[in-house]
């Protein structure tokens, strides 16, 4: 997870990171990669994958 300055405030980025540079650094999120500026960087975390899915229930 990574939070980052955008126009008005901040905004995360939840993935996998990719790659990172002297400059940026690029996270695998859902929809897209995303290239972000270390400068624009306010802090960044590693978080634990979600649980496994559950089995789904059988009516009785």
């Amino acid at each position: 997870m990574v939070r980052y300055r955008i126009d008005g405030g901040f905004t995360d980025a939840l993935g996998y990171l990719v790659s990172a540079s002297a400059g940026s650094c690029t996270i695998r999120t859902r929809q897209s990669d995303v290239e972000i500026p270390l400068e624009l960087v306010v802090t960044a975390k590693a978080v634990p994958p979600p649980p496994p899915r559950r089995s789904a229930r059988s009516v009785s």
